[in-house]
Order: structure tokens, then C-alpha cells, then sequence
């Protein structure tokens, strides 16, 4: 019985490893475009550093009344493989539709987030483009989802009626032991790589809190974020970030309703790093596992709950919007 039960976690495993790595491999190969979209950028002031920039990508729709913002994750950018079908959801939906850059994901940035910087999207939501917006969801993958939660956990803007966060850590110090674990290693690097990356290129514009050369030994994610955020953002110690930014505590404050899909096999985001923070019954707060899921890859026809909708963004997109039914506009 004990031989049977470790050959089905480790099948499990390896199910979870090609979930996630299948869809990332098929969107490198052979990208998918996403729906029509423009440039988009804004502004914003940080006492730190001054002028921010931000970038993305915006697609209308008609009025533009109901908007879509779309958060990718950490070391990812507004076009990503895995954002990609919210962008298709939402057209399906009738919804505008923003891609979010984090400020410095777009490899062209004067700063670099981190996972409790609401203030981008507080930027975004006052953006120009929108202004017509009445009714906002916004959806995160990954640390977009626990950015997307706290986010919802602050003051919301009122238009913002729901958010989704799919796959997401939540208490980042349990996610970062996890995610420095030899095993990963492969995921590990990926990131990092995205995060260097961010970081050069901000090198080129500003002085950074850590040389370049010496941001290129990290090996680790814990050493990142005690290096190179901690220092940046006004944190004593990677600890002391994990601590104050966490949403995992803070999700019985939620002010909006909030759905958080995980998958029970996720190779990155492992599921008992995050299901105790799931397991009290919250009142704004709905959580849906998947079985046949990786990390922010999942099958096509996967169905959320007992919904009709097929496809992970196209059953997100149903469940955000049951929560403000569409109403005739009033011009």
C-alpha cells in the first residue's frame, strides 16, 4: 500500500512538472498573439526615486465600461506566454483589457517591484485610458495574484468589484524556503534570471542598491530579496519584507470578493506551503483547487466548480463578473 502511494504522489509530481513546463515550452516555440492591443504607459511619483514609469499593453472595448487588468508574476512581463489567454477571455467577455508591466518588467524601467507594491496598480486604475472604466476586475498569476490580493486586502479603488490570483504564493518566507530548495533549481534560476535581468537594465538608468556583478552570484531567492529588495524598498532584512508584505494573514481583511485557484501538484508554489492559509472559511475569500494543473498551466477544458465556462480565464473571467452582473449603460 505504502509502495502504491509513493508511486502515485511521484506520478502526481511529474504530472504537475509537465503542466507547467508543456504550455511555457509550446508558448516559446510557437507564441500565441494576444487579442488586439496598443501600447500604454502612465507615471507615477515614489518618495524614493521620483518619476516611475509604467507599461503595458490596452485593449478596448466597446465603452470600455468593464476592464480587465491582468498582473503577470515575478520575473515574467505583460507578454508572457501564460497571460496571453486573459487577454482572448476578456475580448470573448465583452471587456477592455490591460496587460500590466510591474514597474521594471519591462526590461526599460527606472525601479523594480516587489510583492506588496500596490501602488503600480493604484497608478494604473488613475491612468487616462481608464477613466470610462466602471466596473474593474483584476486577475494575477503567480506574485501578480498575491499583489492583486493585497492589493484587494488595502483601500481598492471602488470600480475594482473582484480579483483572481492564480497559482500564488502567500506567505512569501514559507514560499522562498520552498523555492530554494535544490529541487528546484531549474525554476529557481528561470526566475532569477528574469530579475537580473529587470535589474541591469535599471543599472543603466540609476544607481542600484547592489553592484551588478555581485547581483549576478545570487543564487538564491531568499539572497535576492535581502540583497537587492529589502535594501531598495526600506525592509531591514529579507525576513523583515516577507513579514510586513504577506498577504497570508491579512486575508480576512479582504474588502472585495477574492478567488484563488491553485493547483494541488504545483511544482513551484507548493500546495503545503499555501493550504493553510486557504483552510479557514473567510467570507470574501473562495478557493478552488485543481488536480490536473501545474504551475499557471492548465488543461483547456478545464471546468472552475460547477460552472459552464471551459478554459481557466474564460471560468475566472464567469466567476468575476457574477459578482456585478453587467447593467445597460447610461449613456
Amino acid at each position: 500500500m505504502s509502495l502504491f502511494f509513493t508511486f502515485g504522489r511521484l506520478r502526481s509530481s511529474v504530472a504537475g512538472h509537465l503542466w507547467t513546463l508543456g504550455p511555457f515550452l509550446r508558448s516559446t516555440v510557437a507564441p500565441r498573439r494576444p487579442a488586439p492591443s496598443r501600447p500604454w504607459a502612465t507615471t507615477l511619483k515614489d518618495d524614493a526615486v521620483g518619476t516611475v514609469r509604467l507599461s503595458g499593453f490596452f485593449a478596448e472595448a466597446e465603452g470600455n465600461k468593464r476592464l480587465l487588468l491582468v498582473v503577470h508574476g515575478l520575473g515574467g512581463h505583460a507578454d508572457s506566454g501564460y497571460v496571453t489567454p486573459a487577454t482572448h477571455a476578456a475580448q470573448a467577455a465583452g471587456l477592455a483589457c490591460l496587460r500590466l508591466n510591474l514597474r521594471g518588467a519591462d526590461r526599460n524601467g527606472d525601479d523594480f517591484y516587489h510583492a506588496g507594491l500596490t501602488a503600480d496598480i493604484d497608478a494604473a486604475l488613475a491612468s487616462p485610458e481608464l477613466e470610462a472604466a466602471r466596473e474593474i476586475f483584476i486577475l494575477g498569476y503567480s506574485l501578480g495574484g498575491h499583489l492583486a490580493l493585497r492589493y484587494a486586502t488595502g483601500a481598492p479603488d471602488p470600480r475594482v468589484r473582484a480579483v483572481a490570483a492564480v497559482c500564488s504564493p502567500l506567505e512569501l518566507d514559507t514560499s522562498a524556503t520552498s523555492i530554494d530548495s535544490p529541487q528546484l533549481y531549474f525554476y529557481r534560476r528561470y526566475v532569477l534570471r528574469g530579475m537580473l535581468e529587470m535589474y541591469e537594465s535599471m543599472a543603466l538608468r540609476r544607481r542600484v542598491p547592489l553592484p551588478v556583478a555581485a547581483a549576478r552570484r545570487i543564487r538564491s531567492m531568499r539572497e535576492w530579496d535581502h540583497r537587492v529588495v529589502a535594501p531598495r524598498h526600506g525592509f531591514d532584512s529579507a525576513e523583515h519584507y516577507y513579514a510586513e508584505v504577506s498577504v497570508a494573514p491579512r486575508l480576512g481583511a479582504l474588502k472585495i470578493p477574492a478567488l484563488v485557484v491553485q493547483a494541488e501538484h504545483d511544482p513551484m508554489v507548493l500546495a503545503e506551503t499555501v493550504r493553510p492559509a486557504l483552510t479557514p472559511v473567510l467570507p470574501k475569500l473562495e478557493v478552488q483547487w485543481v488536480k490536473d494543473g501545474g504551475h499557471v498551466g492548465f488543461p483547456s477544458d478545464l471546468r472552475l466548480g460547477d460552472g459552464p465556462a471551459r478554459g481557466l480565464e474564460a471560468g475566472i473571467l464567469a466567476w468575476l463578473t457574477r459578482h456585478c452582473p453587467a447593467r445597460p449603460s447610461a449613456d
